[in-house]
């Protein structure tokens, strides 16, 4: 796991992925509360992501936001899109990341894309297979992108240059 620290960064402004609203049945009704999933990144490789649960939806959103604090990574980004083809799964959720050519776009549904706006990914295509429930969704990306390997260190290990290993 590649932490970072979250003080150093330029962090833009977290994205809510997804508010559920949960209830609670007790003698006198239904008992409200809310979790949200909340993307914090800085939009240059370092995303965190978070899950906040309160009585009101923005004390929710913002123990989210500082959960995703808590839990920074680094990405390696090459010309705008990851290096390498990647899927992970995380319970009955499964994602696949590939590498797009420049000008592709972010070709992704809502929580994957999400995560991949903040941090900072431009150019990529995905497919989520499997269970579409957000939590596991979400933690099936974090997967992938943490097994992404860093194409500078495996060219330094390789004793080759990013040239050869990609081609142009």
């Amino acid at each position: 796991m590649k932490t970072v620290d979250p003080t150093q960064l330029e962090l833009l402004e977290e994205k809510v992925i997804k508010i559920n609203r949960v209830a609670k049945v007790v003698t006198g009704g239904r008992r409200f509360k809310f979790n949200a999933i909340v993307a914090v990144g800085d939009g240059k490789g370092h995303i965190g992501v978070g899950l906040g649960k309160a009585l009101e939806v923005v004390t929710a959103v913002s123990k989210g936001k500082e959960d995703a604090k808590k839990n920074m990574v680094r990405i390696p980004i090459i010309n705008g899109t990851i290096p390498h083809v990647v899927q992970a799964k995380y319970g009955a959720a499964k994602v696949i990341l590939k590498p797009a050519s420049l000008g592709t776009g972010i070709i992704a549904g809502g929580p994957i894309r999400a995560i991949m706006e903040e941090v900072g990914v431009r150019d990529i295509l995905t497919k989520s297979i499997g269970s579409n429930n957000t939590h596991n969704v979400v933690k099936a990306t974090m997967v992938a992108l943490q097994l992404l390997k860093d194409p500078y260190q495996v060219a330094k290990k390789r004793e080759m240059t990013l040239q050869e290993i990609f081609g142009s």
